[in-house]
């Protein structure tokens, strides 16, 4: 059954303050030879589908565990896991360890915060900048070519999440723990230039996803979605200075994370199990906006539910899951860690079928689809190990 008490513990503790670099896990077995091979369930959802992931490498990041985000760096064919310092006594804190995706090994540490990354974003500049969001009161602009932090912003409270602004790459945005989210030009270096302040919940800001504005009919426009745990928003960009919130109709409470798939204008919203719902699941909604009546009436952007995906019935941390197209190019997948499971869940997204449950060594944490010269991967990221299973 739901341990409500483990997150709501984790919250506290962030929330607080208490300077822990990780967060402690519930005992597991560790990983056996089984776990390097996929146990599949219903591949195939209809006869186009035939391809499916096969695990294709372990990579251990830490014996003693801190890892917790994970983002992808196309230009350098690098992932980055977000972990604590394995050399704690000569330099503390915590950064990012880089798995070089040509030859699946790890090889660097980055340092840059001194206490838990929360948030990893990367940008459409294909500039190698890392923009990083740590309990530490900053964000963080890392440059990977030479693995230096080359600005930091002191957000005044505990950064939660953090994401670029997919229509001009000058903005950047810091989701806080009071609830705020903070924007800021990365070419005025003195503090943030807005606050979008919260409608309703001061709850942390636990994700930050940015929306582009794109050609299409049911939602062209461009903003961020913020999600809590008791509310959403979403705040469309009217013109670089303006932003005109939205209320998203999600369940009032127990969001742990939502995703966007920007082509098909969908997010993915997350809950954890509760006393209506025993289970975690993950519901994909379509983005829509209504037509504007009049010139008095603003159109008001909302979203709808399209398929719900359900999990086990355990929820100690707040992890991250994707939406992504197929590498197939049929149709969407929706992922999702199963931690009564130690797994990762992929569903197909229109049929709502489970295709397979690709086994894990501890709770799955953080979830990236990246694809390296036309080869398609997915990587899973725990506390202590990345995965990485190749599309074939």
């Amino acid at each position: 059954m739901l341990s409500t008490a483990h997150l709501e513990k984790e919250l506290r503790s962030l929330i607080a303050q208490t300077g822990r670099s990780s967060v402690p896990f519930p005992s597991s077995p560790s990983a056996s030879s089984s776990s390097c091979h996929v146990f599949n369930l219903s591949q195939k959802v209809d006869g186009s589908r035939k391809s499916q992931y096969s695990f294709s490498r372990a990579v251990m990041l830490s014996q003693t565990g801190g890892c917790r985000v994970l983002s992808y760096c196309e230009p350098l064919s690098c992932l980055l896991a977000s972990q604590t310092s394995p050399h704690s006594t000569l330099v503390p804190g915590c950064g990012v360890k880089k798995v070089s995706m040509v030859n699946m090994k790890a090889s660097q540490y980055v340092p840059i915060h001194s206490k838990q990354i929360r948030g990893l974003s990367f940008n459409r500049q294909n500039d190698s900048l890392l923009l990083s969001a740590a309990l530490d009161n900053t964000i963080k602009l890392t440059s990977l070519l030479t693995n230096t932090v080359v600005q930091t912003y002191n957000t005044g409270k505990p950064v939660w999440s953090c994401c670029w602004c997919l229509d001009n790459s000058n903005y950047v945005y810091a989701g806080l723990s009071n609830g705020s989210v903070l924007i800021y030009d990365t070419r005025d270096t003195s503090t943030h230039i807005q606050e979008l302040e919260p409608l309703r919940s001061r709850c942390p800001v636990a994700s930050l996803c940015y929306v582009p504005r794109a050609a299409s009919s049911s939602f062209p426009c461009g903003g961020l979605i913020a999600g809590s745990l008791e509310a959403a928003y979403f705040w469309e960009q009217v013109n670089e200075t303006t932003y005109r919130p939205h209320v998203l109709p999600l369940e009032g409470s127990g969001c742990t994370d939502i995703q966007v798939e920007t082509e098909s204008r969908h997010c993915l919203v997350t809950y954890r199990p509760g006393r209506s719902n025993p289970s975690l699941r993950c519901v994909l909604m379509a983005l829509t906006r209504s037509p504007q009546q009049d010139s008095s009436q603003l159109p008001t952007c909302s979203c709808s539910p399209v398929q719900t995906f359900t999990a086990g019935s355990s929820c100690k941390l707040l992890t991250k899951s994707a939406v992504f197209s197929s590498p197939d190019g049929c149709g969407t997948l929706v992922c999702a860690g199963d931690e009564a499971s130690n797994s990762t869940m992929v569903w197909d997204a229109s049929s709502g079928s489970l295709l397979q449950k690709l086994p894990a060594d501890l709770p799955v944490l953080d979830i990236s689809p990246l694809s390296v010269n036309r080869e398609h991967f997915l990587a899973s990221l725990t506390e202590k190990m990345l995965k990485l299973y190749r599309w074939e």
